[in-house]
C-alpha cells in the first residue's frame, strides 16, 4: 500500500461519525481504511465478491450483469491483478465458462493477457443458447463473440452490453 500523504476531511453528522466507528470496529480497521474501501474498493476484492455471488445466489443474472459493469469499468492497468486468480469452485461448469468467457472478452477488449485459470476451464460438452427460441440459434451462432464460442456458450451481447 503506498504511504498515505494527502488528508481529506468530510464534514457528517456525529450519529454517522459514530455509525462509521461502530463499523470500522466490526471490521477490526480504523475508520480511514473502512471508508477508503468502501468508495474506492480494491478491484481484485471486489472480483472475487461478484464470484462468491455467483455462487451463493439462485437466480445468476444479476451477478453475471454486475461481473459485466466490473469487466467493462475495470481500468486496463488494473485488470491483471484484478482477475490474476478465481475460485470458481461449486460453480457449475456453465457458470465456471460464463465467467471465463466474460474475463477472456475483457483482456481481449484492454489489450491483455487472459489470465491462466480462465484457460484451465474446459468448455461445456452440449451449447448452451442464451435465448431457448430454436429460430434464433442461427443469429446466436454468428453474433456470439469468439471467448464464448470458444466455450460452446452462444449469446446475443457480450462484455459492456445490455439487453
Amino acid at each position: 500500500m503506498a504511504a498515505r500523504s494527502a488528508q481529506l476531511q468530510i464534514r457528517i453528522t456525529p450519529a454517522r461519525k459514530a455509525a462509521l466507528k461502530r463499523r470500522a470496529r466490526a471490521a477490526g480497521v480504523d475508520v480511514s481504511t473502512y471508508v477508503l474501501s468502501r468508495a474506492l474498493p480494491n478491484a481484485r476484492e471486489r472480483f472475487h465478491e461478484i464470484v462468491a455471488a455467483l455462487r451463493q445466489g439462485a437466480d445468476h443474472r444479476f451477478a453475471l450483469a454486475e461481473l459485466n459493469d466490473f469487466l467493462t469499468g475495470v481500468p486496463r492497468a488494473e485488470f491483471h491483478d484484478a482477475v490474476s486468480d478465481a475460485d470458481l469452485r461449486g460453480l457449475s461448469p456453465l457458470l465456471q465458462n460464463y465467467v471465463a468467457a466474460m474475463v477472456e472478452q475483457a483482456a481481449s477488449r484492454k489489450g491483455a493477457a487472459p489470465p491462466a485459470w480462465a484457460r484451465e476451464v474446459e468448455p461445456i460438452d452440449e451449447p448452451y443458447f442464451a435465448v431457448p427460441f430454436p429460430r434464433l440459434r442461427p443469429h446466436l451462432l454468428r453474433a456470439a463473440p469468439v471467448a464464448f464460442k470458444r466455450r460452446n456458450l452462444f449469446v446475443d451481447s457480450s462484455l459492456g452490453d445490455r439487453v
